[in-house]
């Protein structure tokens, strides 16, 4: 999630952890129903809210 919400593509995403591009985009969206966000930033924020305040 760090890694998308600093702003990479799914392609940048994918070749730094070693995986494909489509199972990135796959975990992303499976997130966004799971969160029920509507959008990307939306996830973000979620994301942002559970994380502990040390952290940021």
């Amino acid at each position: 999630m760090q890694l998308a919400a600093s702003g990479l593509m799914n392609k940048q995403i994918a070749g730094q952890i070693g995986l494909s591009e489509i199972t990135v985009k796959i975990h992303r969206g499976q997130a966004m129903r799971k969160m029920g966000a509507r959008s990307f930033a939306d996830l973000v924020r979620m994301a942002q809210a559970l994380e502990p305040v040390g952290d940021r």
